[in-house]
This record gives C-alpha cells, sequence and structure tokens, in this order.
C-alpha cells in the first residue's frame, strides 16, 4: 500500500511539472516560428513549428496509453492522429496549433481533476503508540505492539483506551464520539466492553486487554479507510465519455476522405477539425469555474472529478451528529421543583459545574452565561467521574448529575418522562440533599437542515439516508422531522461503509459526516463531503469534497453549482463537437485546408470557452440578506432563546389546571397570561412590523411571510381568549368547572403552536444569516 501511494505522489508531482511545461515550450515554438516567417525565414519558421509539433508527440502518447489501460480510449488520440498526420505531409503552422490545444487543454484539465491524496494522517496521529501495563503494585510503559490479550492495562485520564477489553476496578466515564459520532459522555460500568480509540473522560481506570492493536477496533478503522479509499476506481473524464463516439466518428471521415480524394492532406485536414479542443478545453473550463464559484461558498472541492460526480449524484447518505444536529450537547428545558424557579437552577448548576470538563458541564455553564446569569466561585468541588459535581455554592450544597428519582415528585417524574420522549439527557440539581430541578440536554437539530434537504430535493437527488451510531429513538425522531427516505441507526464504521457501497452500486451516492469514525464511508462513497469547520482531521482527509464553514446549507450551494458547472460543460461539448463535424464535413469536401481547419477550430474553441465561462457567475439559489436584515434575525433568534425557555409556564399551568381548577392552578394561569401580555405578544407584533417587511425583498414577496403572520394572528386570538377566561375567573371570585376544558384547549394549543412557530421561523427566515443566530435548541 506504502509502494502504491508513494508511486502516485511520484506521477502526481510529474504531472504538475510536465503539463505547465508543456503549454510554455509549445507557445515559445509557435511564437518563435511566427517571428521567423515574419522575418522571411520560411525554413526556420517550419522548424519551430515541426519542433512544437513533436515535443507534443511523446506526453500525448503517454495520455493515451494510459487511457488504453484502463480500456478507455480517450480524446487525446485524435490529437495524437492529428500531430502526426500534420507532421507526415508538412503542415507544421497546423501541427504547432493543435500542440498549444492540446497542451492547454491538459493544462485545464489537471487543474480540475488534480486530486488530494487519502493518507489518513490524522486517524494515524490519533492512534496511541503505546500502553499502561500493570504488572502487580508496577505500571510499566509498553510499545503498542507488545500487549497481548489478557494483559491489564491502566488507561489515565485523557488518555485513548489503546485496545479493545474489559473494564476493571471501575466505572470508566468515556468519550465515544470517535468511534459513534454521539457527543454525550457515557458510564460504563465495571465488567461491560470497551473499544480502542475512545477517550477517557473521567478518572483513571483499568481494562483487561481482549485483543491485540492489530485486532482492535481503531486498528480496523484504519484498514477500512485505506481499503475503501484504494478500491475507489478513477474518475472518468467528461470528455472521455463523449469520445467513445466521436472518436471512431472521425476517423471514419477522414478514413472516407483519403479513399474517396486519395489525398493524405485532406485526411489530415478533417483530423485536424476533428481534434476534440471543445472537449479538451470547453469542459476543463467549466469545472474549473465550477470549482472557483463553490470556493467563494466556503466549499473546498478537490477534484474535477468530485464536481463532476457531485453535479450527477442522486443518493445522499448523512451522518446524523455534527452534521444534521449541531454536534454538541446544549440545554433544551430547565425544571424546576416545588419553590424554585428555572433560572435558580440553572445558576446553582452551572456554578457548581464551572470547574467541570464533563461536555454536559459546559454546555451547562455556556447557557447560563448566554442567559446573563451571575455565576458564584464553588468551593470544596468533588467530582465523581460518571456520577457528577458536588460543590458548596452560596453556603448551600449543590449536587448535579446523576440521581435516584424521587418517587413523590410529580415535576421530577414528568420531566424525566420528556427526556425519555425527546431522547434527551438529564442532569439532576440537588441542593442540600433535596432534588430542586433538573436541566434536560440534547443535541439540536441545525436550523438549516430542514431548509437545505429541501434545496437538495430540488437540485436532484432522489434518495437521502441517514447513517448514525446513535439509538433508534432520537434517530427516527430527527428522520421524521426532516422526512428522510431510510434511516439506519446504531450503525458501527464497518456497518456504515457497507451501508454506502450498497447505495452506491444503485446510484451516484454522496456521503456526509464529520467524525473520525465517517472517514471509512466517505472514502467509500461516490463523493465524500466533509464538515471540516468543526469536524475530525481524518474526515477531511478521507472527503472529496470538503464545508470549511460550519454550514450544511453550503451542500445545497455545492450541489446547485456542480449542477449549472456541468450541465454548462455538457452543454459546450456538443455546441463544439457540432460544430467541428460541420467543419470535418467541409474538410473532408477539400474546402478547408489543415491550417486554414486549425484557425476554424481555434474560432471554435474561443466560442466554447466564452459559454464556458458562464460557471463563474450564478449556480445557487440561497438568499443573502442585508446587514440591516441579518442584524434584525440576530435579534429575534436572541428573543427567541429568551422565550423558549418560559414556553413551560403554559404547559406547566396546563398540568395544574388538569388536576382542578384550585388557587394553585388561577395563580399559574396568570403567571402564563403575563408571559404572553408583557413578553411574547410585544416579540410577535414586533416581527410582523420590523423583521417581515425587511424580509420581503430578500425572499422575492410578502407573500412569503404570509403563513407566518396568521400564525401571530393566530396567537393573540388564543391569548385574548385566556384573557377573557381570567376576567370571568376575577368577576366569579375563582375558576369555575365549565372553563377548565377550554382553558386547557387554550393552553395546550398555545404552548404547540408557538414551539412549531418558533421552528418555522428558525428554519425558513434565521437559517437565512450569513452566520449561525441563537443557541439552535
Amino acid at each position: 500500500m506504502s509502494r502504491r501511494l508513494a508511486r502516485a505522489v511520484g506521477l502526481s508531482r510529474l504531472r504538475r511539472w510536465l503539463e505547465p511545461a508543456l503549454l510554455v515550450v509549445t507557445v515559445g515554438a509557435l511564437v518563435a516560428g511566427g517571428v521567423a516567417w515574419l522575418t522571411g525565414s520560411g525554413n526556420v519558421a517550419d522548424l519551430c513549428w515541426a519542433a512544437g509539433t513533436l515535443v507534443a508527440v511523446p506526453p500525448a502518447l503517454g495520455w493515451v496509453i494510459a487511457s488504453l489501460r484502463r480500456r478507455r480510449a480517450g480524446v487525446d488520440l485524435i490529437a495524437v492522429l492529428s500531430l502526426v498526420g500534420t507532421l507526415a505531409v508538412g503542415e507544421y503552422l497546423a501541427g504547432a496549433l493543435i500542440a498549444i490545444m492540446l497542451a492547454t487543454g491538459r493544462a485545464l484539465d489537471a487543474a480540475a481533476e488534480r486530486r488530494a491524496s487519502h493518507d489518513l494522517r490524522a486517524l494515524l496521529e490519533h492512534a496511541p503508540r503505546s500502553a499502561r501495563r500493570r504488572v502487580g503494585d508496577q505500571v510499566i510503559v509498553v510499545p503498542l505492539a507488545a500487549v497481548a490479550a489478557g494483559d491489564l492495562l491502566v488507561v489515565a485520564p485523557g488518555e485513548v483506551v489503546p485496545v479493545d477489553g474489559l473494564i476493571e476496578g471501575a466505572a470508566a466515564a468515556l468519550d465515544e464520539s470517535v468511534l459513534t459520532g454521539e457527543p454525550l459522555l457515557v458510564e460504563r460500568p465495571v465488567g461491560t466492553p470497551v473499544r480502542s480509540g475512545v477517550v477517557n473522560a473521567g478518572a483513571a481506570f483499568e481494562v483487561r486487554a481482549t485483543a491485540t492493536a492489530a485486532d482492535s477496533t481503531y486498528a480496523g478503522i484504519v484498514r477500512l479507510a485505506q481499503q475503501a479509499g484504494a478500491e475507489n476506481a478513477p474518475v472518468v473524464r467528461l470528455a472521455d465519455r463523449y469520445a467513445v463516439w466521436f472518436l471512431p466518428l472521425s476517423l471514419l471521415i477522414a478514413g472516407l476522405a483519403w479513399v474517396v480524394s486519395g489525398s493524405a492532406v485532406r485526411a489530415v485536414a478533417v483530423l485536424v477539425v476533428a481534434t476534440p479542443c471543445p472537449l479538451l478545453l470547453a469542459a476543463p473550463v467549466a469545472i474549473v469555474s465550477g470549482l472557483s464559484r463553490a470556493s467563494r461558498r466556503g466549499v473546498v472541492i478537490r477534484s474535477g472529478g468530485a464536481l463532476e460526480n457531485l453535479g450527477r449524484a442522486r443518493t445522499l447518505v448523512m451522518d446524523k451528529t455534527g452534521t444534521l444536529t449541531g454536534g454538541r450537547p446544549a440545554v433544551a428545558e430547565v425544571a424546576a421543583g416545588v419553590g424554585w424557579d428555572a433560572a435558580q437552577i440553572l445558576r446553582l448548576a452551572a456554578s457548581a459545574d464551572q470547574v467541570s470538563p464533563h461536555v454536559l458541564a459546559e454546555a451547562i455553564v455556556a447557557e447560563a452565561r448566554a442567559r446573563d446569569l451571575k455565576l458564584m466561585l464553588p468551593r470544596d468541588v468533588v467530582e465523581q467521574p460518571g456520577r457528577g459535581v458536588t460543590a458548596t455554592v452560596d453556603c448551600r450544597r449543590v449536587e448535579v448529575g446523576q440521581r435516584t428519582l424521587p418517587r413523590d415528585a410529580a415535576w421530577a417524574r414528568a420531566a424525566a418522562s420528556r427526556a425519555t420522549l425527546d431522547g434527551a439527557a438529564v442532569a439532576w440539581v440537588s441542593v442540600d440533599g433535596d432534588v430542586a430541578g433538573a436541566v434536560l440536554l440534547r443535541d439540536p437539530l441545525r436550523p438549516d437542515a430542514p431548509r437545505t434537504l429541501r434545496r437538495l430535493r430540488a437540485a436532484g437527488l432522489r434518495r437521502l439516508v441517514m447513517l448514525t451510531g446513535d439509538r433508534p429513538e432520537p434517530a427516527q425522531e430527527i428522520a421524521t422531522v426532516l422526512g428522510l427516505d431510510q434511516v439506519c441507526a446504531e450503525q458501527s464504521p464497518a456497518d456504515k461503509v457497507a451501508a454506502v457501497r450498497a447505495e452506491g452500486e444503485r446510484a451516484v451516492t454522496v456521503m456526509v459526516g464529520d467524525g473520525v469514525n465517517d472517514a471509512p464511508a466517505l472514502a467509500a462513497a461516490t463523493v465524500g463531503v466533509a464538515m471540516g469547520a468543526r469536524g475530525a482531521t481524518a474526515s477531511s482527509e478521507a472527503a472529496d469534497i470538503v464545508l470549511t464553514t460550519d454550514r450544511l446549507d453550503r451542500l445545497a450551494d455545492a450541489m446547485e453549482i456542480a449542477r449549472r458547472a456541468r450541465g454548462i460543460a455538457v452543454q459546450s461539448a456538443v455546441l463544439g463537437m457540432s460544430m467541428s463535424l460541420a467543419a470535418m464535413a467541409v474538410a473532408a469536401a477539400g474546402f478547408l485546408p489543415p491550417v486554414a481547419g486549425a484557425l476554424l477550430q481555434e474560432a471554435i474553441d474561443v466560442a466554447v470557452i466564452v459559454n464556458a465561462l458562464r460557471a463563474l457567475r450564478g449556480g445557487h439559489t440561497s438568499v443573502v440578506l442585508p446587514a440591516e436584515t441579518e442584524s434584525l434575525v440576530h435579534r429575534f433568534a436572541a428573543e427567541h432563546d429568551e422565550l423558549r425557555d418560559a414556553l413551560p409556564l403554559l404547559r406547566d399551568a396546563a398540568d395544574l389546571l388538569a388536576a382542578g381548577a384550585t388557587p394553585q392552578a388561577l395563580a399559574a394561569l396568570r403567571r402564563a397570561h403575563r408571559l404572553l401580555v408583557d413578553r411574547l405578544l410585544p416579540h410577535e407584533r414586533a416581527e410582523e412590523t420590523q423583521l417581515y417587511p425587511a424580509l420581503a425583498a430578500p425572499l422575492g414577496s410578502a407573500e412569503a411571510t404570509a403563513t407566518m403572520s396568521r400564525m401571530h394572528a393566530e396567537i393573540e386570538r388564543l391569548s385574548r381568549r385566556l384573557g377573557v377566561h381570567l376576567a370571568q375567573a376575577d368577576a366569579a371570585g375563582g375558576l369555575r368547572a365549565d372553563q377548565v376544558e377550554d382553558l386547557l384547549a387554550c393552553l395546550y394549543g398555545l404552548y404547540s403552536v408557538l414551539r412549531l412557530h418558533f421552528v418555522q421561523e428558525e428554519e425558513n427566515y434565521f437559517a437565512l444569516a450569513s452566520e449561525p443566530v441563537g443557541n439552535g435548541r
């Protein structure tokens, strides 16, 4: 494998030097011959032009042989015949012009199709080189190759588990995102298997090796990526696909012209105008233009072949975590027990978690700071890996983490139930030994994901598939929201590779991922796309396309640009070949000598290249917001985050009311109504009068926000209805039993409508911002 890679790198370096050098030499020969001809030295001019023609023959012949070895007869064969023919009949100027066209086409083609090596450097850098082997009371560092099955190993905090094994001694807190892509830490009790490649996110623990390093999981991932990359066939050039019929047709016309007229010059003239420069020049120009256009949108496409394949893709396979979701846990809800409010719970939890490196602790602290809560410095901090943090905060002993659910707390059971239904993690918050609240965390869907997938379907994708190492329940929820055609959960790296290969057998397949575990699948796909802004380096190394910004909608931009560039390349090639066929007929009839044919071919080249340059503009339909509108979007997105945290007041009031028309339920109703009147309705009216008019121009018309305006009206109607009920309760001295049913409908209706309304605005409008907005929960 290393010799093959070294050979490929060597050939790539030779090609980078050869093709520009050939272009310089052929242009120099043409210019020198022109100068000699103008000074009256015809023989010297012919010698210069012949030299320029002759120097192009060996590399052109080499390209033909390389194509034949791959069982493809490329368009370069006609160019070789033209070069040899012009030398044979003494049409040296025509030969020099063909040499320049050939050299220019190959230089452009090299720029469009130069492929980056899939060297898996990041995978190898992550792999451990040694292990800590415990022998009695001593811990000895040994080379990884020296580890045998049955050895007892110690994994220190922050280290990578070196081999597959079983946990011994104490439970382990692990970051398994390298293998599963999931950002949430998991606790593995004693006796459970642990795979190599995962990171110890807690205290040191011991592992009883069950396999050597070579037979362990991580080494298998490296081998999978190597095999998948090695099995990918070279990309067939667009020009070569058309050459399948253009080549024999050109040879047939040239042969008939020679046989009928008896003139070899006439046959050479046919070959000169048949030299497929529209294919050698126009198609690469369009592809290079598409690459340039994509790069300006933050999409690095590493080869012209990848752009071509992206332009004809029909299936998209996606990882979930970090691709369709944010890749990091975020606070979804703060539940407060009796006598506490959400802000108090979050403030205490974040204060205690400030010194914890746990991924959930980081999310809790980030949420508290986003809400501008004043955190206090914790004292006497004790962290138990896999259990949580205990600290003294404001003279109270606060514990954040896992805890036995209190049986007599209805709010706690409801919070646990919501966490299960939503696939969220729960961090229970206890104060002085009593559970006071809970923080629910989940990996949120990217706000731009639904809009992006709709654009991808419109761009020509027919099948959308999600592969994830996550559990089936949250995976299916994401798939339902996005309208995916298939979802496969609990997928190992090997499973992902097999699934991508199966899809690739049915259609041109694009795979999108961001983690080390996605690298083999990216290499196995027809086109691999890496979320490079925040993903693992290994996935970027194994990918054909890298999104340099942390935005999924750039993939839709790239798809639209690729479709347009490929369409223009095909159009230019067909147009050029049609004109070449017409010129071939004229040359076969004897009315077009070789030099005139070469000049006519140059004119055809100019026409098709000008057409191909159209790929530099257009090609994507994403909306660009003016600076003032983007500022409004960020403002209202921040208000969404604040209001979303208050929405549970509506649900909590409904829950209390369902138990009876009590004074507590009436008090909860008043709190909910104040939220609506003081905060939510002013927010909705400001959107109606400020944001929506500003969005009308970028979106094309005011009708683009009409449905959201109708939802605003429904929110206001339900809010007024709730106010009328409260006025009736005041007049009657309390809630009446006959009000309960309608009040429940109002409260649950408002809660559902508002959540849906927020999501729709975030997907349709806020996702248009050039920078991510809000917390995206």
